[in-house]
């Protein structure tokens, strides 16, 4: 993994923590996302439904890009999203790499991580 993305990551998990409390992994900020972009606000989630933020969130991030296309919201406001390019084949490392890069820019798109210049 390129140590400066992972070094750019744990700021960004330190920044999180301050707000949501220690332990935040790939995982806990994924459903962060997942959450935020349902836009319905924080509730008690249904197991299937945390999976569905799981999906929410992979998709919001792999959206720009060019994998996934977002396509409108149902009844209940939840996104939904096309598949428009697989990805290539990664190893966990190289997936985790990815994940964590597309989480750095989705918090520095939406204005809640800014790195120093």
């Amino acid at each position: 993994m390129d140590y400066a993305v992972e070094l750019r990551f744990q700021k960004l998990v330190k920044q999180l923590e301050v707000e949501f409390g220690e332990g935040l992994d790939t995982q806990a900020i994924l459903f962060l996302i997942g959450v935020e972009e349902l836009g319905l606000g924080y509730k008690k989630f249904k197991k299937h439904e945390k999976t569905d933020l799981m999906h929410v969130a992979i998709c919001t991030l792999l959206e720009p890009h060019g994998h996934y296309k977002f396509i409108g919201r149902d009844k209940e406001n939840w996104p939904h999203f096309e598949l428009v390019a697989d990805l290539p084949p990664l190893d966990e490392r190289e997936q985790q790499h990815l994940i964590k890069e597309a989480i750095l820019d989705y918090f520095k798109s939406q204005g809640i991580f800014e790195e120093e210049n």
